[in-house]
């Protein structure tokens, strides 16, 4: 009796120091995360409208301004870490909210690159990659419609800018444009570690360099070590159980993503299942509108400890998404169109597929840098 209590004791001890070791871990990600944001800030105020202007000079046109949030976000292949960056620069001043607004919209077309890359690993089977690149580029069509819809909106009567707004003054009660200051955020030691590595260091664009790429680093141990926790060996479980009812599959798409901090992750995930027809595209597509709208959380925890005017950004890219699914998600014919577009797609790439290259070059690539170094 003694020995099995001693079992359990143990056993307990384990499990506790197991969880307590994952939550340690957790808290050091988000404190990485958030340090990252507070140097970044800190480097693009300093610059003000030197060579941090001359980098999103683009921005100052909102059609560019979308190309500019595509292009970037298919560079580093991570739309939470180009909305994190455009937050810090709007907090920081040196773009409206306006104009970043539109980088977020062209942020979300530009994520949607990774999984028309997954699909890439179909290509020796024209079945099999007419389903993939079908699964990958309802993604595309989506979030491109989406953008065709609010973006007039956005331009000619601020739909999104100004119930951000109101949206980031009900959650705060601060003045627009107004930073909170260090003790209220509660993250002082944050900004005073800021503030001597900046001292240290001196020199404006390596600081920010070290900003973006300590930012990206976090989101990357985040997704890696989320993805551990949920997924893990436990795929083929999930996956019947995830994507058998449309708003269930929404639901599990907003919570995975929000965790992952990813939706290139949690979209590329789904390309093999329907590829190999374990999972129908009909019933994927509602997992991928909950992808859009989880990705907004990085965003907002960005946003949460700056101005008004920065959490007003994080707020559009909740709205901008949520819209989105609102359109889509509860009727399916609406749904149908984007599924309509990607299978047709498919089919036509499966039987040339050279058209694919040529698609994700174009989109991606080619007409985004032509039309930002035109607009220069």
């Amino acid at each position: 009796m003694e020995i099995s209590t001693n079992r359990i004791k143990s056993l307990i001890s384990t499990v506790f120091m197991g969880w307590f070791l994952k939550i340690i871990t957790f808290i050091g990600i988000l404190i990485l995360f958030f340090f990252s944001i507070e140097l970044m800030v800190k480097s693009l105020t300093v610059l003000g409208e030197g060579a941090a202007s001359q980098l999103i000079q683009g921005a100052e046109m909102p059609f560019i301004a979308i190309f500019i949030g595509l292009l970037s976000t298919a560079l580093i292949q991570s739309s939470s870490s180009v909305t994190s960056i455009a937050v810090a620069i709007v907090a920081s001043q040196a773009i409206t909210l306006e104009m970043g607004i539109y980088i977020i919209m062209g942020a979300n077309v530009g994520t949607t690159l990774t999984s028309n890359i997954v699909s890439l690993g179909f290509i020796t089977n024209r079945r099999l990659f007419r389903q993939a690149l079908a699964a990958a580029t309802v993604h595309d069509f989506f979030n491109m419609m989406t953008v065709v819809i609010l973006f007039p909106l956005e331009h000619y009567y601020h739909v999104l800018s100004n119930t951000a707004r109101m949206a980031a003054r009900l959650i705060t009660s601060r003045p627009a444009d107004v930073n909170y200051s260090d003790t209220d955020s509660g993250i002082y030691w944050l900004h005073s570690l800021a503030d001597r590595i900046y001292d240290i260091v001196g020199i404006h664009w390596l600081v920010l360099a070290i900003s973006v790429l300590i930012l990206v680093l976090s989101i990357k141990m985040f997704s890696s070590y989320s993805y551990k926790l949920l997924i893990g060996g436990s795929r083929d479980k999930l996956k019947s159980y995830i994507f058998n009812k449309p708003f269930k599959s929404f639901s599990w798409g907003v919570i995975i993503t929000g965790a992952l901090q990813s939706s290139s992750i949690t979209t590329s995930l789904v390309v093999p299942l329907v590829a190999t027809h374990k999972i129908t595209l009909h019933a994927v597509f509602p997992f991928i509108l909950g992808a859009n709208l989880g990705t907004t959380i990085t965003a907002l925890m960005a946003g949460f400890f700056k101005s008004e005017v920065a959490l007003s950004l994080a707020m559009a890219h909740v709205l901008f998404n949520l819209i989105g699914v609102l359109i889509f998600l509860p009727f399916s014919s609406i749904r149908g169109i984007p599924e309509y577009l990607a299978i047709h797609f498919g089919r036509l790439a499966s039987k040339r597929r050279l058209i694919v290259f040529f698609y994700i070059l174009m989109t991606f690539f080619i007409i985004p840098f032509i039309l930002i170094y035109l607009s220069k």
